[in-house]
Formats: C-alpha cells, structure tokens, sequence
C-alpha cells in the first residue's frame, strides 16, 4: 500500500460545552475547524443518526501534519454508554498535568511522569509529563481479543509498520513521525456500546477502492463501500469505511481530496462559540425530564 497517513479519532459526545472547555484548558488543545448539519452523515460519521448533529476538529496543529480528535455531536441525544473498545489517547505535554491542576481537574498518577484522566463524556486520556518536539499525540489504544489475529489485519491487510510486540500489546503505525496504534488484548468480548468511535487514515485516493477490493478478497468487513462526500463550499472526498476483526471502524479517505477539506479555518472557534450559545438542547432535555416525570406522577 502507498504511504498513508493517520489523521483523527472520531468521539460522539453528548456535553459539547464540558468537552469543549476539557479540550481547551485541560488538554491546551486548539479549534482546527468546525462544522453545523442538518442530517446525518452518509458515511455514519456522526453514528447511526438522521438529525442536526456538528463537527469539531480539534488538535495541537494542522491536520496536514498533526493526529486530532473529531467530537461529534448529535442534537437529539443527551447521553451514550461507553464500552471497553478504547483504551486511551497518550499526549506528551509539559503543561497538562499543570492545567489540569489549575482547572481542579482529576487525575491518577500512573508514575513519576505520567497521569490518566477521563474526559468528561468517559474517554481515558494518558499524559507523560515531557516536551514535545513533533506532534505532542503519541498513540490511541484500542482493545483487541486476540492479539495475533488483530495484528496480521492491521500489519498485513491494512499495511502498517509494526514496531513493537509482547505477550498481550503490539504497536504499529504507518511512520515513525506519525501517531502510532496500540493494541492491547483483553480477556472478555468487546463491548463497543454506543459511544464507539472510529479512527481515521488517509491515503491516495487512486487506493482507495483495491484497498476495498482486497478486503473484499480476504473476506473482511466493509461497512461503507467507495463513497463520494461532498461538503458545500469546500472539497469532495472519496471515502471507504472498514471494521478490524473485533468490530473498531476504520475510515480511509482519499488523500487529496481530505487536505484541502482540513484546511485550517481561523473562524472555527467564533463558529463553535456560537453554536454552543444557541443550542437550546440542555432545556430541552429538561423539559422533557419533567413532562415525562408529571406523566409518571399521574
């Protein structure tokens, strides 16, 4: 396979504001780029949903160059179970632990030079206590139930280097500058539940349909076949979406296409404020709490 490159982790979250505020003070993370939409994504990248949801990219750099996080939120829904799927995001940054202080947010010490944290809708994040030269996200973990299997799909189906092995975790990754992927075993099914994210990797998009066609060929999962996205004003992308053996969502884009729709948007940050502000769900919510609470009072 061509060189690829990994691009972002896609979270649903259901509090946009305390994620918002989490990845901003806490993580000391920056809005790349943010977007509103009426109907739900043909590539499911919002979930299994038709109504208002947004996107929000966010990272410590340009997506060009820089692992981020994608939070999607949908309008209609006030909460998700998280499963045992994901098993952390690890940043290396000389500053989180310190906001994460003066924000009187908690956290566990791991050891000297680590802490782990959950963010606000339930997702584990690591922080090493350590400058960062390049791109400051260093790997995600997923869980995984048979180690073996997972890598000879990920090493030798999906084409990434790997760089480490042991009893129970393997690290791959597509380059040595790039977010790498961690997988670590464990001894009970994978519960993806309905927080399940996706992780997503670009390559050209000439790729992008043998790589289909090979996976069809090895008897693999396609939950997206070759798909064309268009965004108005902006750049139409070609998409496939794959599943691993143990169900994790894989999305690969075409690569010219997804590096003029991640352009850096300077206005992401007034876009995202706004909308927050004029998001009237949290009432909503409460006043369906308390309609259905009258009806069961009756």
């Amino acid at each position: 396979m061509a060189a690829a490159r990994a691009l972002h982790f896609v979270f649903k979250v259901p509090n946009r504001n305390k994620t918002i505020q989490f990845c901003r003070n806490v993580l000391g993370m920056k809005v790349l780029r943010h977007e509103e939409f009426e109907e739900g994504c043909a590539a499911a990248c919002n979930g299994p949903y038709n109504g208002k949801w947004s996107k929000t990219m966010i990272g410590y750099g340009d997506e060009d160059n820089h692992f981020v996080i994608e939070l999607t939120y949908n309008y209609e829904i006030k909460s998700y179970k998280v499963g045992n799927d994901f098993q952390g995001f690890t940043i290396d940054s000389e500053v989180i632990k310190e906001n994460a202080d003066k924000n009187s947010y908690e956290y566990k010490k791991m050891n000297e030079n680590q802490i782990k944290f959950t963010s606000p809708c339930g997702y584990i994040f690591y922080a090493n206590n350590k400058i960062s030269t390049k791109d400051p996200v260093i790997k995600i973990g997923l869980s995984v139930t048979n180690l073996k299997t997972s890598i000879d799909y990920w090493n030798i189906l999906i084409g990434m280097k790997l760089y480490k092995e042991d009893e129970k975790t393997a690290l791959l990754g597509f380059a040595d500058d790039q977010c790498k992927l961690e997988l670590i075993e464990i001894d009970e099914p994978i519960d993806h539940a309905e927080a399940m994210g996706r992780i997503a990797f670009s390559i050209e998009s000439s790729r992008l349909q043998p790589l289909e066609q090979k996976m069809r060929d090895h008897n693999q999962s396609i939950l997206t076949p070759y798909i064309s996205l268009d965004t108005p004003g902006k750049a139409t992308v070609q998409v496939i979406i794959l599943a691993d053996p143990d169900g994790h969502e894989i999305c690969f884009v075409g690569d010219e296409g997804f590096r003029e729709l991640s352009k850096y948007d300077p206005s992401g940050d007034a876009l995202l404020d706004k909308a927050m502000l004029e998001d009237k769900s949290e009432e909503w919510f409460q006043k369906k709490k308390e309609r259905e609470a009258r009806v069961n009072n009756k």
